[in-house]
């Protein structure tokens, strides 16, 4: 199924128009809607996913900035399900609050969309705040984004948004979407990746704000061993009691070595 209407993309919103398709369909099957399941889209655009996600699931919730696509997105909607919209930029949302209304007695939201390329990591740190809230993510994003998200200790890409996501969420890049699967084609792959935000219980951080200070601090000079990337943050006996070594540089630490030098700070 394409796009019901047609806008113009708007280069400044990072717009990138899905149009393919087997494209479409593949993410429709790996969303796999259940009745019952508060799908909220963000992004919907021309609906290219928006509208086969109504006709196989009924109703959706999406959240779109651009309002010059809010009276087509709602038109075209008519024909295939109950589409309700809220205008505004998705990180202003608050999905907490979202969840409890679209999902009363303790319910999530399950996210999905095609991200704005100048966007998605915003977004991304935007749902995690929010993650208890939310039962699974599956997005678009440009291809090396994803290979960043899931790269793991030891990888030239691995960094802040690795260990940061990887600490509260199950990610799995599930396939690689070629330029040409939209309009205007951009100029790099996209890939889809499938994010699940572990249990409360399996959330080793004690206090999410050192962790995030910890990852930050550690990543800004990649080139720099912990004990220098580290200096004001924790000392070479912090680090040494974490298990750490303090001439290690970031990318060489798992994310559990992350978290208990976080949990160890936290203490005080």
């Amino acid at each position: 199924m394409t796009a019901s209407f047609t806008e113009p993309a708007k280069k400044h919103l990072g717009q990138n128009f899905l149009h393919d398709r087997g494209v479409i369909d593949k993410i429709v099957q790996a969303i796999d809607p259940k009745p019952g399941d508060a799908v909220v889209e963000i992004g919907p655009g021309q609906g290219a996913l928006t509208f086969p996600l109504l006709k196989r699931h009924g109703a959706i919730t999406a959240i779109e900035f651009d309002r010059d696509l809010h009276a087509p997105l709602q038109a075209a909607a008519r024909d295939h399900g109950a589409l309700h919209l809220i205008e505004g930029d998705v990180l202003g949302v608050d999905f907490s609050a979202l969840a409890a209304e679209l999902a009363p007695a303790g319910g999530k939201i399950r996210l999905a969309g095609n991200l704005p390329y100048n966007l998605s990591s915003p977004i991304l740190f935007h749902a995690l705040d929010h993650a208890q809230a939310i039962r699974d993510m599956h997005f678009m994003l440009q291809k090396e984004v994803v290979e960043r998200m899931a790269a793991g200790p030891g990888s030239k890409v691995y960094g802040r948004l690795s260990v940061m996501l990887q600490a509260y969420c199950n990610v799995t890049p599930l396939f690689v979407v070629p330029p040409g699967a939209f309009r205007p084609a951009p100029k790099v792959d996209s890939a889809v990746v499938r994010l699940v935000p572990k249990p409360a219980e399996s959330i080793l951080v004690a206090d999410r704000r050192v962790f995030a200070n910890v990852v930050r601090a550690a990543f800004g000079q990649r080139r720099k061993t912990l004990r220098n990337a580290l200096n004001g943050v924790a000392d070479v006996a912090a680090i040494e009691a974490a298990g750490l070594r303090a001439d290690a540089r970031a990318e060489q630490v798992e994310v559990a070595g992350f978290v208990r030098l976080a949990n160890l700070l936290a203490q005080g």
